[in-house]
């Protein structure tokens, strides 16, 4: 069956922080009185991603907060590993306020440099969704960087209530695509999130490696009609 629709997964395979997220994290921290450094930082960052479960709602409910509060939680997590001990309540407001509203922001972000021609390759031909971990800003930042008008629709699991890989992400890529599962492939760069979601959905999915498996191999794949092949592999 002709492929009608792509969904690309955003952070990891659109963008990526422009500077690693434990630089970041000390960068913020320094500001408000923490001295850490950006190695242990990003090493607990890891620990505290791995350690903390997806968002997750009633079906049909969004998130209240759009996942700020998911976000805040994790930021303390990361610090309090850092510093063995929990931040001190009004110091991790200031700190994470300062943190959300950066990753809001277009330039903390940049573009890998196959993302644009892949976008404009793709989108004469197909129907071109974002389907992400993300809450709001990712709009924004995506705006900013003139990404958004290749994309019909951009489905964020804070708005459906549930993250990849949740069966709910990809039903509401499915429906929002008007599309049947073998008619869409998932381009997304995260083994549990992206291919397994897409597995037990019934979608293609084509997994992000760079620099070997960009999304240059991506066009040619569908040019030549080689999706159909496509499934979960080991990273």
């Amino acid at each position: 069956m002709p492929l009608q629709a792509l969904f690309f997964d955003a952070a990891g395979t659109l963008i990526e922080p422009a500077e690693p997220v434990g630089a970041t994290y000390a960068r913020f921290a320094a500001q408000h009185g923490i001295q850490t450094d950006a190695v242990v930082v990003m090493q607990a960052f890891r620990a505290a991603w791995k350690a903390s479960p997806p968002a997750l709602h009633p079906p049909g409910q969004r998130s209240a907060d759009d996942d700020r509060g998911w976000w805040q939680a994790l930021v303390a997590d990361v610090f309090a590993r850092v510093l063995g001990t929990p931040l001190v309540e009004d110091v991790l407001e200031r700190l994470f306020a300062a943190l959300y509203d950066h990753f809001a922001r277009p330039e903390a972000w940049v573009v890998f440099e196959d993302v644009l021609p892949t976008l404009e390759a793709l989108s004469q031909n197909h129907h071109l969704l974002v389907l992400s971990n993300f809450d709001r800003r990712l709009r924004s930042i995506l705006a900013g960087h003139d990404l958004s008008r290749f994309f019909s629709q951009i489905i964020l699991s804070s708005e459906v209530g549930a993250a990849k890989p949740h069966p709910r992400m990809f039903q509401a890529a499915l429906a929002a695509a008007g599309c049947a599962p073998e008619e869409c492939l998932h381009v997304g760069d995260d083994w549990k999130c992206d291919a397994e979601g897409a597995e037990c959905a019934g979608i293609h999915f084509f997994g992000v490696q760079r620099p070997g498996n960009g999304l240059d191999t991506l066009v040619q794949k569908v040019r030549s009609g080689a999706y159909s092949g496509l499934r979960k592999t080991s990273p």
